[in-house]
Formats: structure tokens, sequence, C-alpha cells
């Protein structure tokens, strides 16, 4: 949000967070979807040596917790049917 500044003079720098919030390569889903929910983020960027990797989004997010959680019910009816 700008608080009415102009958003073709405005740097970024004036209205961003500071220090930015980054993860790296070992962060987990959950772990990520907790900083983000917490922090009210919307991108979380992954830095890795000081290297700019991507940029992890909640939908990002929520799209990996889907297919692992998929993923676990197919393992466990495969168990139950003793497969």
């Amino acid at each position: 949000i700008l608080h009415g500044l102009s958003s073709l003079t405005t740097k970024a720098h004036e209205i961003m967070n500071s220090p930015v919030i980054t993860v790296d390569t070992h962060q987990t889903v959950e772990t990520c979807m907790t900083i983000m929910t917490d922090r009210h983020l919307r991108h979380l960027p992954v830095v890795e040596n000081g290297e700019l990797l991507g940029l992890l989004s909640i939908g990002d997010l929520v799209k990996e917790a889907i297919a692992e959680q998929a993923d676990l019910i197919k393992q466990l009816e495969q168990y139950i049917r003793g497969e």
C-alpha cells in the first residue's frame, strides 16, 4: 500500500518490508506456508548462498500441499487394501 504516494515516483525501497524475509531450498512446504501466513506475505523469495533462485507464491505452496495430501491418501488406501 502506497499510503498516498505516487506509484510513478515512489521507489521500491520506500515501501518494502525490511529486512526481506527469505527461505532456502531446505525449507518444507509447511514451513514456508507458516511463514507466509504469520507474516501476511503473498510471495517468498528462495535464496541460496546469497543468490535468488526463485519466488514462491501462496498458490504454489497450496498446490504442492494438495498434491502431497493426495499422494498420502493414495498410499493409505493401498495400505488398507494390502497392496
